[in-house]
């Protein structure tokens, strides 16, 4: 059965058809009921919003009454249905599962905003409007409504779209992210002077009714318009720029485009060189999200998406294309991984509603829904005018003579003219009538024996050096550096720069700082590599050279060099990949050990652990096992760091590091101290400068969480000047942060916001994205702190969506608490509870104690504020527990806060004051008492219990007998 309350309240069975609750009051239950969403409603609660101040004489028989006929009309409609209406202490539950508000939130979240949006049919609980129960739940579900009406608007203008929102901000005037919205929108349509006069009107608006000047974000908008700011212009593709135009495609791009418009998938088949990338770039140019994925040297389609986008690293691929909103993924060359591919396609098309995909490929991807369209060769007239075009000097009728030889192939065409000044119009003839004839090659298509002649035909013209450099620079992937190429390519007989350049004159190379082979040109030196003997040789030079490359850069990505040496593995990634795959397994121990801070550092988790399983599984390694177990525990998952440290032996360095970085990666899972201090003391003994500072800081985390303020500022603040002095940015930040923390806890906002903001700058300069998550969490809840709900939000907002988008789920969690608290503090408990029980089962297998403490006291909070005492007092309970086992004095002390709110709301004022004091002095003796900005809890409970006992003092319990007390009761 579905119920819906976006609109007039309205049921319906599982097929569609309407259920009649004819009564007013039957009714009003009923709306009563689903605005609660699934919770119970006590009794007298739902009595006073039937009746009001005027229940009859029995009201616990007529809502008795109510209920019955309400079951009848369900059960009328759809047998069973009666059921979904459950008798509850202390009053009657609702399991509306079909529930349309729930359904709105869901779409909300997984970014269907589309969806979400059309699944409002009015005004909520429109025949309910005046109601004072639906008062509350109107206002919280209108609110979501506009935030994503203001969503599905910013993600449209990101994608290049037009939206009308006048009518919006006529009705929401002193909203002002709509009001920015909608001058956007007015500038990108080229309506500048009225998108000014809309930011002149909202100013006047704010002074006159509000006596206050508009937001820093409006203000800089306004400013940005004036200044005509290119940031405002209309998104632009992520395609390669074209050289030259496009020949001879007008109607295939035509029907290419209009096949988009028609499906979500779009293979472009065809053989090699026959101009399917072209075509669909510039097809693509249509779309803003569009996104090129070239796959010509990945062995992997869903690594290879998540580069092109700058993921980093993804676990949930179809979530962080959600998030990132792309409308259009171009995946090109496909055909080398054709199952994979498909199965990557198919999933993301299901996952990502709203997105379009456009493959090349010489086969059809053979998915449902797919609309495959076979690129043509070009026709003579095009290309004759092609040939000329790359060959100026040729004039038309030779061109002409020539093109029936070429088969309409672009590539083929555009190798020929490299050659045309060359050798003239005649030999070049005489060469391509013995070079592209079809019959050479037997068994394959005829235009692919035909692209197979002209690499051959270019083949033939180089010089013995000219093919050893080609052949064996073909085992690079993505290219390569000069310095590379020397190391893979070299003979003594060869001097390397000019056969590059040579090679780069016959178009076989691309110019620029990587030469790099067009992919067909790549496979078919690769075959000639291996038919000269040379494949074996050639790839153990290339896997050497990136080993010795990741070893004498991973030194320098603890020091001042870090954004250099981050930029040099960044462009070589793809070559480190192929040199993890074919290196012997010395080699890629040695490997993966040099790239594993590489992969932390840019957020890499899930690619780092599938590298190091595949060395691992080549053999054992106590470094390798040790990161292994690392970058699990830093997903979200358990390892066991014990089995891991004993396998190293006479090894005291990589053991210390590996001590230290398993104690950080434990975050706030069990007591680690033993660890880190062990590998402070080893880093102490051998000199080892970033060590101990990077064993300081983990020591000050720890001590945060044991409440140790002095510890947490001191080892803080020596971590932090060791990273200065070595120059070390990520150290730094990690460091601020701690001290950031000491400052938030001691009310010193303005120093932890600075502390916080200098460290988002320095983790966005190195490019560091799971970390801005981190630093934007925390910024997020000193905006909390200081009272800024909406900045707050925000900020957390956007820390999710990058946590998620690197699958790094302890700083999505984070970030989600981050929202649970602004939530609530806002008022939306349904909201918070959402995003609480979300992780809860997650923390849990973890044993994560401090976060499942700081859970449970969130939920008990939720439920006291519902007035739901015994629940709240069950809730705070299980977060006392938490925090016990946790050792933070501080999570106590909140737990014991929240055990005098159950109790207090119970009517237990005496022992929820004794608890109230034994908090406030669990807190004073670590020299943490609640600045004021945190006490609107404590505040809230101690007005109830003054309320019942007057200005008398009570004294603290001690924590033993508190406890005990507590959980007696």
């Amino acid at each position: 059965m579905r119920f819906a309350i976006l609109g007039p309240v309205e049921v319906h069975t599982d097929d569609g058809t309407p259920v009649r609750v004819r009564e007013r009051k039957v009714r009003t239950l009923l709306a009563v009921l689903l605005v609660h969403e699934g919770r119970v409603v006590p009794a007298d609660r739902l009595i006073d919003d039937l009746w009001g101040e005027g229940p009859p004489a029995d009201a616990h028989a007529a809502l008795q009454t109510k209920v019955w006929h309400l079951r009848r009309a369900l059960d009328g409609a759809e047998p069973g249905a009666r059921d979904l209406v459950v008798s509850q202490a202390p009053g009657y539950v609702l399991h509306a599962a079909g529930l349309d508000a729930s359904r709105f939130r869901a779409l909300v979240a997984e970014g269907r905003l589309d969806e979400a949006l059309a699944l409002w049919r009015g005004p909520a609980l429109a025949d309910f409007a005046d109601a004072p129960f639906a008062a509350a739940a109107v206002a919280h579900l209108e609110e979501l409504r506009l935030t994503a009406i203001e969503d599905q608007a910013e993600q449209r203008l990101a994608l290049g779209g037009h939206v009308d929102l006048a009518a919006l901000v006529a009705g929401h005037p002193l909203r002002e992210r709509l009001r920015a919205l909608h001058m956007r929108a007015l500038y990108g349509a080229g309506r500048q002077s009225e998108a000014l006069d809309v930011y002149a009107h909202g100013r006047a608006l704010l002074a006159d009714e509000l006596g206050l000047d508009p937001g820093r974000e409006l203000t800089a908008l306004h400013e940005a318009i004036l200044r005509q700011d290119p940031s405002l212009d209309p998104p632009r593709p992520h395609l390669p720029e074209a050289l030259t135009g496009l020949v001879g495609r007008e109607a295939a791009l035509r029907h290419v485009r209009a096949s988009l418009e028609k499906v979500r998938l779009v293979t472009l088949t065809g053989p090699g060189g026959v101009g399917k990338t072209r075509l669909a770039v510039e097809a693509a140019r249509g779309h803003p999200g569009a996104h090129l994925v070239e796959l010509a040297d990945s062995d992997d389609p869903a690594q290879a998406v998540i580069e092109a986008l700058g993921l980093r690293d993804e676990s949930d691929l179809a979530a962080a294309l959600r998030a990132r909103r792309t409308s259009l993924l171009v995946l090109d060359n496909c055909e080398h991984l054709i199952e994979p591919t498909a199965a990557l396609t198919a999933a993301l098309l299901r996952g990502v509603p709203g997105l379009r995909v456009l493959a090349t490929s010489r086969e059809p991807l053979a998915i449902p829904g797919e609309h495959a369209y076979a690129v043509p060769p070009l026709d003579d007239g095009a290309a004759t005018l092609l040939l000329t075009t790359l060959a100026p000097g040729l004039a038309a009728d030779e061109a002409a003579a020539l093109v029936p030889r070429l088969d309409g192939i672009p590539l083929a065409i555009e190798l020929a003219a490299t050659r045309a000044r060359t050798l003239g119009i005649h030999a070049l003839a005489e060469r391509l009538d013995q070079h592209l004839l079809s019959a050479e090659q037997r068994g394959t298509p005829s235009r692919q024996r035909t692209l197979r002649a002209v690499i051959d035909w270019s083949w033939d013209l180089l010089t013995g050096p000219e093919r050893t450099v080609l052949r064996r620079i073909a085992v690079h992937a993505d290219g390569c550096t000069f310095d590379a190429a020397a190391h893979t390519c070299a003979a003594p007989d060869i001097d390397l720069a000019d056969t590059l350049a040579r090679l780069v004159d016959r178009s076989l190379l691309t110019p620029g700082p990587r030469h790099r082979l067009l992919g067909t040109v790549k496979t078919y030196c690769l075959e000639r590599l291996d038919e000269a003997g040379e494949l074996a040789a050639t790839r153990g030079r290339h896997a050497a050279y990136y080993t010795a490359l990741a070893e004498t850069a991973d030194p320098h990505l603890r020091g001042p060099d870090q954004r250099a040496w981050l930029a040099t593995l960044d462009a070589e990634a793809a070559n480190l990949r192929a040199a993890l795959e074919h290196a012997p397994a010395a080699l890629a121990h040695r490997l993966v050990d040099a790239l594993a801070w590489y992969w932390f550092l840019r957020g890499r988790l899930t690619e780092a652990r599938r590298h190091l399983s595949h060395v691992l599984g080549q053999g054992q390694g106590a470094r390798a096992a040790a990161w292994q177990a690392a970058f699990t525990l830093l997903s979200g998952e358990p390892a066991d760091p014990g089995a891991v440290l004993a396998l190293f032996h006479d090894d005291p360095a990589g053991l210390a590091r590996a001590q230290w970085f398993l104690a950080f990666a434990q975050r706030g899972i069990g007591d680690t101290t033993h660890l880190t201090d062990t590998a402070l003391a080893t880093f102490r003994e051998l000199g080892d400068r970033w060590g101990a500072a990077a064993a300081l800081s983990t020591r000050a985390a720890k001590a945060l969480l044991a409440g140790d303020l002095t510890s947490l500022h001191d080892d803080a603040l020596t971590s932090l000047d060791t990273f200065r002095t070595l120059g070390d940015r990520w150290g730094r930040t990690r460091a601020a942060d701690h001290l950031a923390t000491h400052a938030e806890i001691t009310g010193d906002y303005a120093r932890a916001t600075a502390l916080r903001t200098e460290g988002l700058r320095l983790v966005e300069e190195l490019g560091l994205t799971s970390e801005m998550s981190w630093r934007l969490s925390g910024l997020g809840r000193l905006a909390l702190l200081t009272g800024d709900h909406e900045r707050s939000r925000a900020l957390h907002t956007r820390a999710k969506r990058l946590a998620a988008e690197q699958a790094n789920r302890p700083a999505e969690e984070f970030a989600q608490t981050g929202l649970a608290l602004t939530a609530r503090r806002q008022g939306h408990l349904d909201e918070a509870e959402a995003h609480l029980r979300t992780w809860l089962d997650w923390m849990r297998l973890l044993d994560a104690r401090p976060g499942t403490a700081l859970v449970m006291a969130e939920l008990g909070f939720v439920a006291e504020q519902r007035g739901e005492a015994a629940a709240a007092l069950d809730l705070h309970l299980q977060g006392l527990a938490a925090a016990r086992a946790s050792g933070d004095p501080r999570a106590v002390a909140l737990a014991l806060e929240g055990l005098a709110g159950a109790h207090s709301l119970a009517g237990r004022h005496e022992l929820a004051a004794r608890l109230l004091a034994s908090a406030a002095a669990t807190r004073q003796a670590v020299g943490a008492p609640l600045p004021a900005a945190e006490r609107g809890d404590v505040d809230r409970i101690g007005s109830r219990i003054r309320q019942a006992l007057g200005e008398r003092r009570v004294e603290a319990l001690p924590l033993d007998e508190a406890f005990a007390l507590a959980e007696e009761v």
